[in-house]
């Protein structure tokens, strides 16, 4: 006999996990969530990092897919808890010489970006400004691609020929030809754009979306590079406060939620996955479905075993690769005041831009920074992307003093030994703080009270990310010659997959969101997803 027995499991608490919980029990089934930790998001993380009192998101750190996001609307995170807050000055590149800043604000302030990018060429100003409006007049088809599962996963309702066709209308309106499409967000980014700080700044969007700059393709440009650059909100509280927001829905659905408990394997009868057995010996039974929030890795090989798998999904987990352009490392410091730029003097905005690249002087400096993380190595110049979130939200540190997060980008986590990764840890942030100096001069360590990094180990370990990989990878060479059946619903009947590898990185609960539907057409549930005003 079971130790216990739900309708549907679902291993791991993630938010993509969480997302699918909620959906199944308002659709009437009995569902339990089994996390291995004693917190729930995934990568919507939040700790003392650094000192008590200062909190440090150690991945997530902007909320991009707020306006899209259905659980987010569906189940009215508001209502138990959720906080966000949108800065009006988004995206920004500050430089050591003391130039101006090159800052790209929110919709709706779209002078203020054209100024700024002005500054440096009018005819990117312009540029931007056209491809901008283009893309956001055609958000919500781009959302609806992020929202649909394939057809092949979904007989109807799919991502349909009349999504796919605005985007393609969308693509030729940018003025590009269709074959373009197959072109580098690096190739479209120069062919574009003329000043190397509009260049820079464009090209570390790729790096926080995981858009391979140098190998990536039309589409990448288009989401990672113009549709998510200045939509970010901040999350009120650090990221685990959407978490929690999102934990406690599924709790108020009806849904278990069982921490501390991780699943050791995923239980096969015949052709049918049947339940999970957790680390402390219970079996807990599925009586219609199992759904993984976890990587395909440990869902497969780890949780059901290399010799039990199919051919098809040995040939897939053979091509199965992770990094390298997911792969970040997050810096924490505790400050007892924010970063002063030498760049503010000519637009004071840099001080209090939500996201601000430091540690670049040129987009070939961004470029060749990117090369050697994809290379393996720990770039040479230690710029990164950060965050001072407390310029908002007071309660991430204590009063009058700041908490900064940040990301570098890294290599895999296999490129390094663990002696090696003990190195970065203990040398990285200082090269940083000396390079940080060199751009805000009150950036001395008298104004740092603490500081940690984690690294791309460290994101494997205790978040759970391969290799530190966000979108728990994708397919290698042989991508092209598999089919994509078997995405959300996998070949073993009642076996679902819902996680950051199908449904992409980010906090977007597209992972949970796409499961559901796919879930609900096999089970005949009720399509409670639906509505006159989305697309998705």
């Amino acid at each position: 006999m079971p130790d216990a027995s739900y309708d549907a499991v679902i291993v791991g608490a993630g938010h993509n996990g969480l997302c699918l919980a909620a959906y199944l029990a308002r659709a009437g089934l009995q569902v339990g969530v089994f996390e291995r930790r004693h917190d729930e998001g995934g990568g919507a993380h939040t700790d003392e990092a650094t000192v008590p009192g200062f909190w440090h998101n150690l991945h997530a750190q902007y909320m991009e897919f707020i306006d899209y996001m259905p659980f987010y609307q569906d189940f009215d995170l508001p209502a138990y808890g959720a906080r966000v807050i949108k800065p009006d000055a988004q995206v920004g590149i500050t430089f050591a010489d003391g130039r101006p800043p090159l800052i790209i604000y929110r919709p709706g302030l779209e002078d203020l970006t054209y100024k700024s990018i002005a500054q440096y060429s009018k005819k990117d100003a312009e540029a931007f400004t056209r491809i901008r409006a283009e893309v956001m007049a055609s958000d919500r088809y781009i959302a609806a691609m992020l929202y649909n599962p394939p057809q092949t996963e979904l007989a109807r309702g799919g991502r349909d020929e009349a999504v796919m066709g605005k985007l393609i209308q969308l693509w030729l309106n940018l003025g590009f030809k269709p074959q373009e499409l197959s072109k580098s967000p690096k190739v479209l980014i120069d062919q574009i754009f003329e000043s190397s700080e509009m260049r820079a700044t464009l090209y570390r969007q790729c790096v926080e979306w995981g858009a391979n700059l140098h190998a990536g393709d039309g589409f990448g440009f288009v989401m990672s590079v113009i549709w998510l650059c200045g939509i970010h909100y901040l999350s009120v509280g650090g990221t685990h406060t959407l978490a929690h927001a999102m934990a406690s829905a599924v709790l108020g659905s009806g849904a278990d939620l069982r921490y501390t408990s991780p699943v050791v394997e995923i239980l096969i009868s015949g052709d049918r996955a049947t339940g999970v057995r957790l680390k402390d010996g219970r079996i807990i039974e599925a009586r219609k479905l199992v759904a993984s929030n976890a990587d395909p890795r440990m869902t497969f090989i780890n949780l059901i075993g290399w010799d039990r798998l199919s051919e098809f999904r040995r040939e897939r987990m053979a091509s199965w690769r992770f990094g390298p352009e997911h792969v970040l490392g997050t810096p924490s410091f505790a400050l007892k005041s924010p970063p002063d730029y030498k760049s503010s003097r000519h637009n004071p905005d840099i001080n209090k831009c939500f996201y601000t690249i430091v540690g670049f002087e040129d987009d070939q400096q961004v470029s060749e920074y990117i090369l050697q993380a994809y290379g393996g190595q720990v770039p040479a110049r230690p710029g990164a992307g950060t965050w001072v979130n407390s310029l908002w939200d007071p309660s991430q540190a204590p009063p009058g003093m700041h908490a900064m997060n940040g990301w570098f980008f890294f290599p895999r986590a296999s490129c390094l030994s663990e002696d090696e990764w003990d190195d970065v840890r203990r040398h990285y942030n200082s090269r940083f703080l000396d390079l940080w100096r060199a751009y805000a001069p009150n950036m001395t360590r008298d104004n740092v009270v603490a500081d940690r990094l984690y690294v791309a180990l460290d994101m494997e370990r205790r978040i759970a990310m391969p290799e530190g990989d966000f979108s728990h990878g994708r397919f290698g060479q042989l991508s092209f010659e598999m089919p994509r059946a078997h995405l959300y619903r996998s070949e073993i009947e009642g076996l679902y997959m819902c996680g950051a590898s199908v449904g992409g990185g980010g906090i977007s609960a597209a992972g949970g969101y796409n499961a559901f539907k796919v879930i609900a057409n096999d089970l005949n549930l009720p399509k409670i997803w639906q509505r006159p005003d989305r697309l998705y």
